[in-house]
């Protein structure tokens, strides 16, 4: 795919009044909010709190062009984060718990939302990475119906934790282009210690189907940046307690055997992570190395080929 051949599909949907439409459905359910699977059903119109701890307005924490990124989105020129505050899963061992659990940032309404879009896309960026997006899906599709009147023109990344509703995913169908979701957890248990969801798994598994519906598989342009498609992460943890290999057999029997993915070697004891049994540790290298190994051994091939890093 050249660069000129791509268009993101927002622009399409902003002539057809789709974005339009799709932000005032989005904004509705905030009234007894059921954006994501843990289904609050509080009025965050009327400064209620749910899990997300987060109302009307979303809250960034930063934004800025990241290098450190997979290396189909950070191309020559970085990716464009906008790092949204809170969270919906809020796993007690998050890298970024500062942000998630600890509500680093700040409010912002939609105007300042889609400046900090066309901002990224001035200094080059090659995508705008929505980064914990799945409690203000609302506030991103406001924002963007003015952005793409201003200019907006590159692709956006919904860059997630895999905890998302199919039902909230269908409203930015035809709308983004490229999906990032974590893969984090193949047992529920895990899941209900790290971060009180135990129907993780079976959330993640439909959201990632549903993804890959919309968008298929990752497909970059020559210069190797992405333009459309599916991009999974999955954060290897120490003793295999993600459940690598079953999380890779899915991927590769369900959604697709050319599915781009990144096995993750960053876990380190962070936040509460002492709290949970196994994970007060770092991860060793043969963990992460079992874990590759694994991956590719249940079909997985096309993986993510930056420097592997390990915190002892």
């Amino acid at each position: 795919m050249t660069e000129r051949a791509f268009s993101p599909s927002y622009l399409q949907a902003a002539r057809t009044g789709l974005i339009s439409h799709r932000a005032r459905s989005a904004r509705e359910i905030l009234a007894c909010c059921s954006l994501c699977p843990r289904q609050c059903r509080v009025n965050r119109l009327d400064g209620e709190l749910g899990v997300c701890r987060t109302a009307e307005k979303a809250a960034v924490s930063s934004y800025h062009p990241h290098f450190g990124e997979e290396s189909p989105l950070v191309g020559s020129l970085g990716s464009g984060t906008i790092f949204f505050t809170h969270c919906n899963l809020l796993c007690l061992f998050c890298q970024n718990f500062e942000i998630s659990h600890q509500a680093q940032g700040r409010e912002v309404c939609s105007k300042s939302l889609a400046e900090m879009m066309l901002a990224l896309q001035n200094q080059g960026c090659h995508n705008i990475n929505f980064v914990t997006p799945s409690h203000v899906v609302p506030q991103i599709l406001g924002a963007l119906e003015i952005a793409v009147d201003r200019g907006l023109s590159v692709p956006l990344v919904y860059n997630c934790g895999g905890y998302d509703r199919v039902e909230t995913l269908k409203l930015l169908d035809g709308i983004f282009d490229i999906y990032m979701p974590d893969f984090k957890f193949w047992s529920s248990e895990i899941a209900r210690e790290a971060c009180a969801a135990p129907d993780y798994p079976e959330v993640a598994r439909n959201a990632l189907l549903e993804m890959h519906r919309q968008v298929g598989d990752l497909v970059l342009d020559e210069r190797g940046v992405a333009c459309r498609g599916l991009l999974i992460r999955h954060l290897v943890l120490p003793g295999g307690r993600a459940g690598t290999r079953e999380v890779a057999r899915y991927i590769a029997r369900e959604i697709s055997p050319n599915s781009y993915v990144n096995i993750m070697a960053q876990y380190r004891p962070y936040g509460r992570a002492f709290e949970l049994d196994g994970l007060s540790v770092p991860l060793s290298a043969a963990d992460y190395e079992r874990a590759v190994r694994a991956a590719v051994e249940e079909g997985v091939t096309r993986l993510d080929d930056r420097r592997r890093r390990f915190f002892l």
